[in-house]
Formats: structure tokens, sequence, C-alpha cells
């Protein structure tokens, strides 16, 4: 087991939590990471990029000179791709850029980034995030109470909301559910800091 240090929101020590090593204390693997990242940024791709074939531009109903005689080269349209406002050759088109990437693939990526984020020393429990009104005040005071700077995920239940709202327009954070969480979050943050709460939930979405 990974012994994880759990914090109140004064930034005090209030004991350990037993992290299984399958999660937690596993040896990160990049190279898994990085393919992981690949399949989720394709994914997130819309892929509306469009050009006009020949077929599709317009004008080109006639031969723009006779073949002969005129010193100029021959041309059948004004439609070619080598004339200015002529079709695009093997232009792009909208097309889907997903594909499939297995899902224990998915969890081991997920796995990988959450125990190096244990063994730098950026990841924090904290017992209970509730808040009695939403203040960023509040919320930018617990943060720096517990050493959390910087680009920072924070990850709380489906109905905290109140947090939600009270640190959602502190520079550099970024607030998500439980289901929520994707491999592209968990490497562009620093810190990452967990609602005790939230730790059964993650065991669970990546067994």
């Amino acid at each position: 087991m990974t012994q994880l240090p759990i914090f109140d929101l004064e930034g005090n020590d209030l004991g350990q939590f037993d992290g299984p090593d399958d999660v937690f204390g596993r040896k990160p693997n990049e190279s898994l990471v990085h393919s992981c990242l690949v399949w989720y940024l394709a994914s997130k791709r819309r892929g509306t990029h469009s050009t006009k074939t020949r077929a599709e531009v317009s004008g080109g109903g006639r031969k723009p000179w006779k073949q002969k005689g005129t010193g100029r080269a021959r041309a059948g349209s004004i439609r070619s791709p080598l004339w200015r406002t002529g079709g695009v050759i093997f232009g792009p088109k909208p097309r889907s850029y997903t594909y499939a990437f297995p899902k224990k693939m998915r969890k081991s990526a997920l796995k990988s980034a959450l125990s190096d984020k244990v063994q730098n020393g950026k990841f924090k429990i904290v017992a209970d995030l509730t808040l009695t009104a939403a203040k960023t005040k509040t919320a930018l005071a617990i943060l720096k109470k517990l050493g959390v700077a910087g680009k920072s995920l924070i990850i709380l239940e489906d109905k905290n909301e109140l947090f939600m709202k009270a640190a959602r327009n502190i520079p550099g954070v970024k607030l998500i559910y439980i289901n929520d969480l994707n491999i592209f979050d968990l490497i562009y943050s620093d810190w990452l800091v967990v609602e005790k709460s939230v730790l059964a939930k993650l065991q669970e979405a990546l067994n």
C-alpha cells in the first residue's frame, strides 16, 4: 500500500490514507501515457476542415481560349488546380479523427499519471472541501495553506457546487467532477487536489 497524507482546510496533517500500489504506486509508463494523450487529443478534434475540388469550384463552363495560336499555354478549364481560384488537389475533407484505444490501456495511463503525481509530491488529499459560501477569497486561502500554487487540478464530488463556484475564477486552477477525469488534465496540471470522499470512486473507476 502507498501511504498518502490527508490534510484539512488549514493545511494540518490528519493522518494517512492507504492507497493501492496499483493505482498510486506503480512505475510511470511514459510511452503509454503519451499514446493515451494522443488518442484523447485526436478524439477531441472536430474534423470540420474542407476544401473544394475542381468539381466544386465555380466557373469552368467553357474552354478559356482556343487550343492553338494564342501563344499561351494550353488550358481546358479555369477550375484547374494550377490556376488561382482553381480546385485543390487531395485537400482536406470533413472526417473523424477518433480511433479505438483499449479501455485497459486508458486506465493504466491514468494510473501512471496519478502515480507520477504522488512520487513527485504533487498530490494532495483534503478531508473535506465543503464551504459555507462560494467565496473565491476563501478558496484561494485554502489552496495557499495546502501549499498548492500554479496550474492545479481539483477533483470534486458531484454535489460540491459551492467550492466549484468559489475556485473556478482562480487563474491556473481547473475543477472537474470525478466522472470527467481525463489524461490531458492530469498531465497539464502541476498539482492534483482531491477530496477524500472521491478516492473510493476513483479507485472503483480505475479497477
